[in-house]
């Protein structure tokens, strides 16, 4: 794996979604590095993927309400423990769950896999509510994928925060995840 300054070369072979997300933050002049890697289904294969961005990739869970009315994307630290009792207290929601892989698509263009806040510039209906744990907010960059599992991104916080979001018209909420037993 090597770390390249911002978008492909050639985009053969790069799914539309991708693509996408390039220019989408090319177009909003926000500097971003790129690895390309095979789909990292274990650990050992994400911690090699962090050693060449220089920080660990989000953890991005998609979840849902169990009437399936209020969608969220949870960013948190890749090490983190997810416990969903800790989180449902602090929103308000009970009974969360994993939303289905095709709400996933349906709102936010992403397969399992390759959930990003990304996929947030595919959500045009605002349907989707974004939750970051502070320590994710505390980094000085952000690790995520393009929309796909076979890259990752390495972008500055500020720039996922005060140009990004407000450029797909959401906004967070900061929630505090402990993840412990």
């Amino acid at each position: 794996m090597e770390l390249y300054n911002g978008r492909p070369e050639s985009i053969e072979g790069r799914l539309p979604r991708e693509v996408r997300t390039y220019d989408y933050l090319d177009n909003l002049g926000i500097p971003y590095f790129r690895t390309d890697h095979e789909r990292a289904d274990n650990m050992e294969a994400c911690n090699a993927i962090d050693a060449v961005l220089g920080v660990i990739i989000c953890k991005n869970l998609f979840l849902c309400n169990r009437q399936k009315t209020q969608f969220y994307l949870l960013m948190m630290p890749g090490d983190k423990k997810f416990k969903t009792k800790e989180l449902s207290s602090q929103i308000n929601s009970a009974r969360l769950s994993f939303a289905d892989p095709e709400d996933m698509l349906k709102y936010l263009d992403i397969e399992p896999g390759a959930v990003s806040i990304m996929g947030l510039m595919n959500d045009t209906g605002k349907a989707v509510q974004l939750l970051i744990d502070e320590d994710v907010l505390a980094g000085e960059y952000i690790g995520c994928h393009p929309c796909v599992c076979t890259s990752s991104l390495k972008m500055r916080t500020d720039d996922v925060i005060g140009r990004f979001l407000p450029a797909t018209g959401h906004t967070y909420r900061t929630v505090k995840l402990v993840g412990e037993d």
